[in-house]
């Protein structure tokens, strides 16, 4: 059966300006149909590996009912980085060719800020959830990857998450594994539901749920570690059930965690 793509593509048309916050230098870029992305490069030090996180994490959170600016695929053609000054950013666009992936920019955005803004407990929860369950690291007071946009919550940057899939060592045991990383979680003190988000969350995610996520990933980023594409896919696909259907390890980690904080 052939794969569907359901994300949009988009052509970039301007650099706009960097993000230089973390080591993955995103930019806020223009494209052919007038809107402003924040441009994830697969030229960037993790290359399409984090792409795929972000795809998987985006994607998933967005079925669980969780906010998520729309991820869109964007390509940059070969001759976009020619007239840039900055020759790390010439660099980055120069190894960026071809299809990236993009995140709707969300003008006049904030950043989550736990010490203003009190997330409601069942929210905090889904999110916390969601996190150990992607083992996303990267949700902290020091950097919560959440934005207020419209007086509500939205997730952004799940690119360190999954992060197993860089080596793919022994990795239907780390799919069983506790996320101890839950400590520094910014939600964690109002995570006070996550057994009932557990039963709830694993019953949206069957496996055609998560394998409708996971056909979005473009042929050409699946390379490496297994033979084709299709291989590759099934091994995210088993890896995330095996880790729904253990959700109980990360899930009593997370209580006892918060527990310990509280």
């Amino acid at each position: 059966m052939e794969l569907k793509n359901t994300l949009r593509t988009v052509n970039v048309t301007r650099y706009v300006t960097p993000l230089r916050e973390g080591g993955s230098m995103p930019a806020i870029s223009e494209a052919d149909d007038g809107f402003l992305y924040v441009l994830k490069f697969r030229g960037a030090g993790q290359g399409v590996k984090a792409l795929i996180a972000e795809l998987i994490g985006g994607e998933i959170a967005r079925k669980l009912g969780l906010r998520v600016p729309e991820i869109v695929f964007a390509n940059l053609d070969e001759a976009f980085g020619r007239t840039e000054p900055d020759e790390e950013i010439q660099d980055l666009l120069k190894f960026s060719t071809g299809l990236n992936l993009a995140l709707h920019y969300l003008s006049s955005a904030i950043t989550f800020d736990p010490a203003v803004t009190v997330v409601d407990e069942e929210l905090a929860s889904q999110i916390v959830w969601l996190d150990c369950f992607l083992t996303n690291m990267d949700r902290t007071a020091r950097n919560t990857n959440m934005l207020l946009w419209h007086k509500e919550l939205w997730l952004i940057d799940h690119g360190a998450s999954l992060y197993f899939h860089h080596s793919w060592q022994d990795w239907e045991e780390k799919a069983t594994q506790p996320f101890p990383l839950v400590k520094d979680h910014v939600l964690l003190p109002r995570a006070s539901k996550l057994l009932e988000v557990d039963a709830s969350f694993r019953k949206i995610l069957d496996i055609d749920t998560i394998n409708s996520v996971l056909r979005l990933i473009p042929d050409e980023w699946l390379t490496g570690v297994f033979d084709t594409p299709a291989q590759h896919r099934e091994a995210y696909s088993k890896y995330l059930q095996i880790r729904l259907a253990n959700s109980e390890i990360f899930v009593k980690q997370a209580i006892d965690a918060r527990e310990a904080l509280i």
